[in-house]
């Protein structure tokens, strides 16, 4: 079926193997090449595509004839999981954005392929973390020497055009002459005739040459102290950048203060000033805010887009385009003054994780006593602007930062926060209208972003590897367990359970700092299902956004659009919810979240609206009026089906955590050893000793590069020998393709809570 072509050290032969890889680097050839089988969803099968790898790139084309003009699809290895699902069939995913889905003709070539793969990613891995350091290298070099290397060139440059000037008019005016003594000759004058007109081209095309040379000579000896002060300018200004830019930041922070003092609906935590200021209080239990914020216009998509093998991923297939038209809704409320608060769920913050016994008749003990906060934060001076300036543009996951940007937690920790609001889903559990049951598990995805408007500390990037489990069936009926399962790219999957549901999420993100702001954009999915209906709903996160990175408040946004679709006993059911960013301008509330509940033929059933940071209410549409282009929903009362629990009130002393955070890194006992409360740099930051803390972790992410180095020396050796190496596997979880796509996701094995009540740990690596 296919045919490959190795010229890299995958597929050399035994008797080449031995220099592949003092030669592989210096090839211009590609690494691998060849016929293989990819999966095309437009089609519905697998297609024949000519494959290239080279220089840490896949790319793929039709055939070897589109190779110098028509790329259909590349993938980039330095980030990338690759994972073999059958003998001839392996999967190539860089954990968000592309997917591949490849055949090979037999076992043999698709071990060769994934071989030369994995060498190729580390090669990519390696390749990158040299440009960095020579980016950083680069950026101490001495501008003056730069200057004078530049304008030592332009003058050789010069004196060589000047003397290819004078060379063209002196061999113009030699053989000017020669025609001219060629021409008084009488027996040649038919063919001197001919030569003279083609002497006058070549005269007239030298007179145009000399002339453009002279102008370009003339420009450039003119311009060249321009040139020069322009550079010694440019010198002048980079020295004062860091000046200009503070300056800058200082008055922008300056005009957001003003324009929120002057905007009485804006955000209360946007600026310390608004403490003075006084608005009239809304009734306790009372609607969202007003007619005006209870009732919206919401823009949907006409026909959503069913996620499959490439939607998991958002790759993109040959061919194929998404749905860009959307349908405008009205939603009007009938009545507002008899609200209907009966199904409020969340309690105020002295009730908050008030310890409650399970409903097993076998548990009869009172939950174990937890701490209700952490050490306070010390005041370590920082010079900011010297450690972000050279970090721009870069993914803030392969950036090493010290701790002071940090808080005491991992991001494992951090992503078991999202169910602080766990009774939102015991509440979900508990409905048997579908669409109602969405409506709540809306309000569960809104509430894991309530700490984000305070929380600002960066959580501790997860060494491949480490573990966080948080067992709490004891007060809060649920447990889960993370894993962090990928190095490149990051990636985190996680497993909670509780009586009447099961969540599950793979998470992975992009982020880039741009200066001003950072920009966290989460690729994997997260699954609510309940057994009891068997309905299951899955979502992905949105967008937030960290703004005063350099001047001023630090505060968040998060903002775009969610789709939670339901699959199995719920297929058809979805949700639309839309998170408005902020604006200066706008007449809407800060933080707004509104949204609507569709049943499998498309009709609103259920209403969402509330803010992110405080509270999320729902109604039921009881009419519907206007046209079915324009359709106007009339819905019921609204009832508050999530309402943010208030951090305690000097939690500003201690990272902003709240009452459940400060329980995380909880010490723990028989835990596993990869557990992030064993973690020494993060348990140093949360001690106040943060210098020891800087050290450690330089001393781990050291730890982790060398085990990465000897992975790869490993499978360097086993493709010099040809045979298979196993990339690296989980402990906790194993990929597996997902249920109703062709996409492999990770899934908890359900070992963990065996291996913790034997505590056989043996399976764990030694990562701190």
């Amino acid at each position: 079926m296919s045919e490959v072509v190795p010229t890299g050290k995958a597929g050399l032969p035994a008797a080449n193997a031995a220099t592949a890889s003092g030669t592989i680097a210096a090839q211009s050839e590609p690494d691998m090449k060849g016929w293989l089988l990819k999966w095309t969803n437009y089609l519905k099968g697998y297609q024949k595509r000519w494959f290239v790898l080279s220089k840490g790139v896949l790319s793929y084309y039709r055939n070897q004839a589109e190779m110098t003009h028509t790329c259909r699809g590349t993938i980039s290895l330095h980030g990338a999981l690759i994972h073999t699902v059958d003998s001839c069939t392996f999967v190539i995913s860089n954990g968000g954005t592309q997917t591949f889905h490849i055949k090979a003709a037999n076992e043999v070539e698709r071990q060769s392929w994934v071989t030369a793969l994995e060498l190729a990613k580390a090669k990519a891995i390696r390749a990158m973390e040299s440009d960095e350091e020579e980016e950083d290298t680069a950026a101490n070099t001495i501008p003056s020497e730069e200057l004078n290397l530049v304008v030592r060139e332009l003058t050789v440059r010069l004196e060589n055009l000047k003397t290819c000037y004078d060379l063209i008019t002196k061999h113009g005016a030699a053989l000017q002459r020669a025609l001219s003594e060629l021409e008084s000759g009488e027996d040649l004058a038919n063919k001197t005739k001919i030569v003279s007109e083609r002497a006058t081209l070549f005269r007239i095309s030298s007179n145009a040459m000399i002339n453009a040379c002279s102008d370009y000579l003339q420009t450039a000896q003119t311009q060249g102290h321009k040139w020069s002060k322009m550079l010694q300018h440019e010198r002048d200004q980079k020295l004062h950048l860091e000046e200009m830019v503070e300056q800058l930041a200082r008055q922008h922070s300056h005009l957001e203060q003003a324009a929120h003092r002057h905007r009485p609906n804006a955000a209360a935590s946007a600026s310390d000033d608004e403490d003075n200021e006084f608005y009239d209080a809304q009734e306790e239990g009372g609607s969202v805010a007003s007619q005006e914020d209870s009732s919206f216009i919401l823009k949907i998509p006409v026909a959503h887009h069913r996620r499959n093998s490439n939607d998991a991923t958002g790759s993109s297939s040959e061919g194929e385009e998404g749905n860009s038209e959307t349908q405008q809704v009205l939603v009007v409320t009938d009545n507002l003054d008899n609200m209907d608060m009966t199904d409020r769920i969340s309690v105020n913050s002295s009730q908050a994780l008030t310890p409650t016994l399970s409903n097993n008749n076998q548990s009869t003990k009172v939950a174990r006593r937890r701490r209700t906060r952490v050490p306070d934060k010390p005041n370590y001076p920082l010079n900011l602007w010297s450690i972000i300036k050279n970090c721009i543009g870069k993914d803030l996951s392969k950036i090493p930062m010290p701790v002071n940007f940090n808080e005491p937690l991992s991001m494992l920790q951090r992503l078991t926060e999202d169910f602080e609001y766990s009774e939102i889903l015991d509440k979900a559990a508990q409905c048997k209208d579908t669409c109602e049951q969405l409506a709540y598990v809306t309000a569960f995805t809104v509430s894991s972003y309530s700490t984000t408007s305070n929380r600002t500390g960066k959580p501790f990037n997860p060494l491949l590897g480490e573990t966080y489990e948080c067992d709490r069936t004891d007060d809060l009926g649920w447990r889960c367990i993370n894993e962090q399962v990928s190095h490149h790219p990051p990636m985190a999957a996680q497993y909670c359970e509780s009586r009447g549901w099961r969540c599950w999420q793979e998470f992975t993100m992009t982020s880039k700092f741009r200066g001003k702001y950072i920009q966290i954009v989460p690729l994997g999915y997260a699954h609510v299902e309940f057994p009891a209906t068997g309905n299951k709903f899955t979502w992905r996160k949105v967008t937030t956004t960290v703004h005063n990175i350099i001047v001023g408040k630090l505060w968040v946004d998060n903002h775009g659009d969610m789709e939670i679709y339901g699959e199995k006993s719920a297929k058809g059911v979805k949700c639309h919810l839309k998170y408005l960013p902020y604006s200066y301008f706008t007449r809407d509330t800060q933080r707004r979240v509104k949204g609507v509940v569709m049943d499998n033929s498309n009709q609103v059933k259920w209403v969402i609206n509330g803010t992110w940071d405080s509270k999320i209410e729902i109604a039921p549409v009881t009419s519907t009026s206007g046209s079915a282009e324009n359709p106007v929903y009339k819905t019921g009362n609204y009832k508050t089906a999530w309402s943010r629990r208030l951090p305690p009130t000097d939690c500003d002393k201690y990272y902003n955590f709240t009452l459940l955070a400060c329980q995380l890194n909880e010490p723990e006992p028989n835990v596993a050893p990869t557990d992030s409360r064993l973690r020494p740099d993060q348990r140093l930051m949360e001690d106040g000793k943060w210098n020891e803390s800087n050290g450690e972790k330089l001393r781990l992410e050291e730890k982790q590069r060398a085990r990465r180095r000897e992975r790869e020396a490993e499978a360097e050796k086993a493709a010099a020998e040809g045979r298979p190496y196993p990339p690296y596997e989980p402990i906790w979880f194993s990929k597996q393709q997902d249920e109703g796509t062709d996409s492999l996701v990770h899934v908890f094995k359900g070992t963990y809570w065996d291996a913790k009540a034997k505590q056989e740990w043996s399976k764990c690596p030694d990562i701190f």
